[in-house]
């Protein structure tokens, strides 16, 4: 392999570690357990998945949990009343609505009732707002966004003055990643399904972060020798040999792009523990400022 692993597995574990240092610390000072609530509407398992993980990773790290499992065909006002409740209590110091939401729910209006400084999932006007502003701060930044950030940062990858591309442009990763590579002094592309000679633009990347969804889209030819992958991608893949039927992969072919990459993440084990990380973090933040 000609790039470097960058092991989310392994980073995302120390974080963890740390964040449950300073959980610990805080508690024997008598100070409130930072807790969790999520809201989960419908029985989408990924969706359940990604929630059941959280609520894993808070006991693991001492932190508090609260769920709110909700039927798919929960009416907007009761999902409202639920979000506003939780918001309204001292005792839940961050709050996650999982997405996405029921088509018939109104998706904004449901995030626009968790205060900003409950908001530990970073995507409330306010904190996208303060992310989109030069010389302004949000009070958390979206979870897998920051997480590739810091997985770069921690594989020494020089951000300042990189030329950057983006693919996708969702409110959950593509724009949030492109808004913290600006931050960070990059020169950012971010490209979509109507950009124009895609593979010669990816081809000027010294740092790609990828995040489509499409399996394996980005070829090996596309990287320039050297540049730093981030894949944000997990895609099933049919696989006779594996006992489920299929293996998971990224937005990017690794086999190809590790040959010409100077730093790849690996699919799994990459972004995804790091999501959780941040989650954590973000977390225990939230119980920092709500009581110091």
């Amino acid at each position: 392999m000609t790039a470097q692993l960058i092991d989310g597995k392994a980073i995302a574990q120390q974080l963890r570690v740390q964040v449950a240092a300073a959980v610990t610390e805080r508690l024997a000072a008598g100070k409130t357990k930072p807790t969790l609530a999520t809201v989960l509407v419908g029985d989408r398992m990924d969706s359940a998945t990604y929630v059941s993980s959280k609520q894993k990773a808070c006991a693991e790290l001492g932190m508090g949990s609260i769920s709110r499992n909700l039927p798919g065909d929960i009416s907007q006002e009761e999902l409202e009343k639920v979000v506003q409740a939780l918001d309204d209590d001292p005792a839940v110091h961050g709050i996650l609505t999982q997405l996405p939401l029921p088509s018939h729910i109104n998706e904004e209006r449901v995030l626009q009732l968790i205060s900003a400084n409950k908001d530990v999932d970073g995507f409330s006007p306010l904190n996208i707002g303060r992310l989109a502003q030069k010389g302004r701060a949000p009070l958390f930044i979206p979870c897998t966004p920051a997480g590739c950030i810091y997985l770069l940062e921690q594989a020494d990858v020089q951000i300042e003055g990189a030329n950057a591309v983006v693919l996708g442009r969702s409110n959950i990763v593509g724009m949030p990643a492109a808004l913290l590579l600006i931050g960070k002094n990059a020169t950012v592309t971010v490209c979509h399904s109507r950009t124009k000679d895609l593979p010669d633009v990816v081809r000027g990347a010294d740092i790609l972060i990828a995040a489509i969804g499409k399996a394996e889209f980005v070829r090996g030819d596309w990287i320039k020798p050297g540049a730093a992958i981030i894949d944000v991608g997990i895609n099933s893949k049919p696989d006779a040999t594996r006992k489920s039927g299929y293996r998971l992969v990224g937005d990017v072919n690794f086999e190809e792009a590790k040959e010409a990459a100077g730093f790849i993440t690996p699919v799994p084990g990459g972004v995804g523990p790091m999501t959780i990380a941040m989650l954590m973090r973000n977390t225990l933040r939230a119980a920092e400022m709500q009581d110091p």
